[in-house]
């Protein structure tokens, strides 16, 4: 099986996090000797990595980008979920609500790792994408991610609007965005079973994505552009799920004293019995 590349020391540093024996070789510059390098050496001699020194042109040639801050690292790609229906069943048996990210034409990898980082903080389960007119998972993805390549779930289907609809038929609500909605990102419940759906800037979603969703909202915005960058898009969506998510959360959850003031109720209802 090839290795794939992963290079920065986020996104290599959570792979000897979640999964340091699919490390095939590690390269670091010897020429850095700061506090960083240090740690990070200290960390990956303690999992066991093949630690082999290479000088900035060498790392430069196999992570081909200058900007992999003296890490590289050969490794085997992780063991994904089959499907999207096997991620969903997974969270529906451990209890919890899905939040997916649906993103429709973002090719920039730069976008697509900024994305993925949100999707991870926000804790999203799972970002879907067209498989044709959308970047897939490379090094600059991971690199920009900073980490959250390894740890959140992308999958690239074939129909995105047959995979949107069979998020229906789990009763996930399709939430997309575009700005001449007239409802904002604020005024929509997204609370429940939701799935975020945008596109690239500029071009926006296709037309068929948009049909497919079950409602359109908006950003506000109240200065001279028109528009945000996907990832801060996807960031103010997300975290706006979040928030609601929380605040239904701490809704739900008794006060202090509630107990005790039930218990004291049916305390009064049985001597009322007696």
């Amino acid at each position: 099986m090839p290795a794939h590349l992963l290079f920065g020391f986020h996104a290599v540093t959570v792979r000897l996090k979640i999964a340091p024996q699919t490390l095939r070789e590690l390269h670091f510059d010897p020429s850095r000797r700061d506090a960083r390098m240090r740690h990070f050496l200290e960390r990956a001699r303690a999992a066991g990595a093949n630690l082999v020194e290479s000088d900035d042109a060498q790392l430069t040639r196999l992570a081909r980008n200058p900007r992999h801050q003296g890490v590289v690292a050969r490794v085997d790609p992780l063991p994904q979920r089959h499907s999207i229906d096997e991620l969903l069943e997974d969270l529906e048996a451990a209890g919890g609500t899905p939040l997916l990210l649906v993103l429709d034409g973002v090719t920039d990898p730069h976008n697509l790792g900024a994305c993925l980082r949100v999707a991870d903080g926000a804790g999203a389960q799972a970002v879907i994408a067209p498989q044709k007119n959308a970047a897939g998972i490379n090094a600059t993805v991971a690199k920009v991610a900073s980490g959250a390549a390894e740890t959140v779930p992308y999958f690239m289907v074939p129909n995105l609007a047959r995979a949107m609809g069979e998020l229906k038929e789990r009763d996930i609500r399709l939430i997309g965005t575009c700005d001449d909605a007239e409802v904002s990102i604020y005024d929509v419940d997204l609370s429940g079973p939701v799935a975020l759906v945008l596109g690239a800037e500029g071009d926006g979603m296709r037309q068929l994505t948009r049909q497919t969703c079950d409602a359109l909202v908006h950003i506000p915005m109240s200065g001279a552009v028109e528009s945000l960058n996907v990832s801060v898009a996807t960031a103010v969506c997300l975290y706006e799920a979040l928030r609601q998510r929380r605040a239904a959360s701490a809704e739900a959850e008794p006060l202090p004293g509630d107990a005790d003031v039930d218990a004291n109720a049916d305390a009064d209802a049985d001597a009322d019995t007696a």
